[in-house]
């Protein structure tokens, strides 16, 4: 399959790649190498196994060189200490952008995933790249574990958050993480696909002022759900999100003001996409 043929799959149906082995066949392709030796305790060499499966066997769903450029440029210039991803699919972004953030001088990176097979697949690379006591690995839903990782007091703050896993919950999770006060004035955000596949009801929410925000609690809008603004091949993306799951509703915090930019990029296939750049500047009274 060229790329042009993976380009033009991909644009039919953005899942068609989601969950039919190839991760598993990526851990044995990267843990079979000849050269395993000199990979392991390497970020970059195992970013460039990962890259070689992709190239030469079948495609990942990866962030890729031109979006993964934007977000570690972010990291260097925000710093953080503490970055959370919110779907770490094979660990490709949670590689690249925890050994920028441990190069930043930061001190956890917290990588989120649903599906216990991919996070099994996280889990090996991390280790294999040195990095499995920075970075945590955390299974369940998005919101569950935002909960459970705030009561249990492991994390209180989040200084950058990238977002990449179900569409429909990127609006939401964020709305958790401002009732938790996990974003608050001086955290960033960076979200994945927004182009492609889009992400509508996220866009307008970051971009929205304070007065509509506070506008939209008071008419009972938070309330709603978002699938329905999707098409069907995103709002049924994962399986375990077709068995009438819904996701978490939440107030968030209107009063909190955003400056908010879309960065154009494209997709490892070369299809266009971009990064919105979201920074959490005040909370008005």
């Amino acid at each position: 399959m060229t790329v042009f043929d993976v380009s033009r799959a991909y644009a039919r149906q953005e899942d068609v790649f989601y969950n039919d082995g190839r991760e598993l066949e990526l851990l044995r392709f990267v843990y079979g190498r000849p050269d395993l030796d000199k990979i392991r305790g390497n970020p970059t060499k195992v970013l460039e196994a990962i890259d070689e499966y992709a190239r030469t066997q079948k495609y990942l769903m990866n962030v890729g060189e031109d979006k993964g450029r934007i977000v570690v440029d972010l990291i260097s210039e925000v710093k953080p200490k503490t970055m959370v991803e919110l779907g770490g699919y094979v660990a490709y972004s949670c590689i690249l952008f925890a050994d920028a953030v441990r190069e930043a001088g930061g001190e956890r990176y917290f990588t989120l995933e649903r599906d216990p097979v991919f996070g099994a697949v996280i889990m090996a690379l991390v280790d294999l790249a040195g990095l499995n006591d920075f970075v945590t690995v955390v299974f369940g839903s998005s919101d569950t574990s935002i909960k459970r990782l705030h009561s249990e007091g492991v994390l209180k703050h989040i200084d950058m958050l990238f977002l990449d896993h179900y569409k429909p919950a990127y609006m939401t999770d964020l709305k958790l993480c401002e009732e938790l006060r996990l974003v608050t004035p001086g955290s960033v955000l960076a979200a994945d696909n927004v182009i492609k596949p889009g992400n509508p009801p996220y866009l307008e929410y970051v971009r929205s002022t304070v007065a509509q925000k506070r506008k939209a609690v008071e008419g009972g809008e938070h309330e709603l759900g978002v699938q329905g603004r999707f098409p069907d091949s995103t709002a049924k993306q994962y399986a375990w999100r077709q068995d009438g799951e819904r996701l978490v509703s939440a107030r968030g915090n209107p009063n909190l003001v955003y400056e908010s930019r879309l960065i154009n990029s494209f997709e490892p296939t070369g299809v266009p996409d971009g990064i919105e750049v979201t920074r959490c500047v005040r909370e008005e009274s």
